[in-house]
């Protein structure tokens, strides 16, 4: 197999909402893709991004997680659903922060077994209550085509999106492009549908730097952009369910939020 090499995927966030209104949205955007063995190195190999330390583009491991270590919380995820043969590698796809701000709607953790094939995907899902959520889910079957997985929602997202779902995810592993969909579903059938799609290129301060200007604050727009389409959604009359959290979520607030919690589940 060809090896996933770091990189940044530039691309576009796109939502659509089929029911009780239609209600779509696409934003221009870009992720990371970073092997969570090389986060020590960043800050010695690039000026503009760097691991746990000030710079234009950083990682920190209070973002994801426990908050105490990135890649020792996604193997102790892992472990807890019999998945560790899959710890092997661990690529992340997320959103770094920009200037000190981030906020990361979901991130995903594509999870190497030993040979090279993969093993498991990690969801990790923030809403704007600063709570965070993972799915730890197996792949089953060839990782070089899409990958189709499927579970019940466990974790309040949106206001306007009801708690009794389930989760249809339809995954483009990366390589030359990554692709990343969601599609969410209620007892009447697909519901929403969230999907990322990007294309590679090799990680490098110029193609930093080049995101830097083609994005601008990108991360405080993200966060803008929920808030926006959550207005356009209220003044379509769609249905808000309020969030009360369950002892699970409790659980999960108190255990991973750690400090500043940091595309695309959010708003639909």
């Amino acid at each position: 197999m060809t090896e996933v090499v770091s990189g940044i995927y530039s691309g576009f966030v796109v939502h659509e909402r089929l029911r009780p209104r239609r209600h779509r949205h696409r934003y221009r955007v870009f992720s990371l893709l970073l092997d969570l063995d090389e986060m020590s190195g960043l800050s010695r190999r690039f000026n503009l991004l760097a691991h746990n330390r000030r710079a234009y583009f950083s990682i920190r491991d209070e973002d994801h997680g426990d908050g105490k270590g990135i890649r020792h919380w996604v193997e102790t995820e892992l472990g807890k659903n019999g998945l560790q043969g899959a710890a092997h590698r661990i690529l992340m796809l997320c959103y770094p922060r920009i200037m000190g701000y981030v906020f990361n709607p979901m991130t995903v953790f594509f999870c190497y077994r030993r040979d090279g094939n993969l093993g498991a995907i990690v969801y990790e899902v923030h809403n704007t209550f600063k709570e965070r959520y993972s799915y730890a889910l197996p792949v089953n079957g060839a990782s070089n085509t899409v990958i189709r997985q499927h579970c019940a929602k466990q974790f309040y997202v949106s206001p306007f999106v009801p708690m009794d779902c389930t989760y249809d995810s339809r995954i483009q592993p990366p390589a030359e492009q990554v692709r990343v969909v969601i599609r969410e579903e209620d007892r009447d059938g697909l519901l929403l549908a969230a999907a990322f799609s990007g294309r590679h290129s090799p990680l490098s301060d110029g193609a930093l730097f080049a995101a830097a200007v083609r994005y601008p604050l990108m991360t405080l727009k993200v966060i803008a952009g929920i808030h926006f389409e959550a207005l356009r959604l209220f003044l379509k009359r769609i249905p808000y369910f309020k969030h009360s959290l369950s002892g699970l979520q409790l659980e999960s607030r108190s255990s991973q939020t750690k400090g500043q919690i940091s595309p695309s589940l959010t708003t639909r």
